[in-house]
């Protein structure tokens, strides 16, 4: 059984910075690729960031890419996503999830955290 809870979201003005966290319950959190995606109403579910269970390899969406960093610490069961120069279109509920290798479609997470409310005013 795998538990994922994000904390961190909030409301911040354009311009603003944020730092998300995901806290991993269960076996074997440093064997899993983590990532975040977020979604909006109306909208699918997007990919924001990806980071290989040893952190060698991470990747972004290019909406994101320059302003966002995923980072991990396999010691604390914890990912983190720090979000800088925020925009109105970034918000959106936040959510973290697993996979067995960095990727950018949902279909490859099986696991998924309950998601944290971004919202970014103008």
């Amino acid at each position: 059984q795998v538990q994922l809870v994000e904390s961190g979201g909030g409301l911040v003005q354009a311009g603003g910075s944020l730092r998300l966290s995901c806290a991993a319950s269960g076996r074997a959190f440093g064997a899993y690729a983590m990532g975040w995606f977020r979604q909006t109403p109306g909208k699918e579910r997007e990919f924001v960031a990806t980071i290989s269970a040893s952190a060698g390899i991470t990747n972004y969406a290019d909406s994101v890419k320059g302003r966002f960093t995923i980072s991990r610490d396999n010691a604390k069961n914890t990912v983190y996503l720090q979000m800088n120069s925020l925009k109105p279109e970034d918000t959106a509920i936040y959510y973290c999830a697993r996979a067995n290798f960095p990727a950018t479609n949902t279909k490859l997470y099986d696991y998924w955290g309950q998601g944290t409310q971004v919202t970014v005013s103008s």
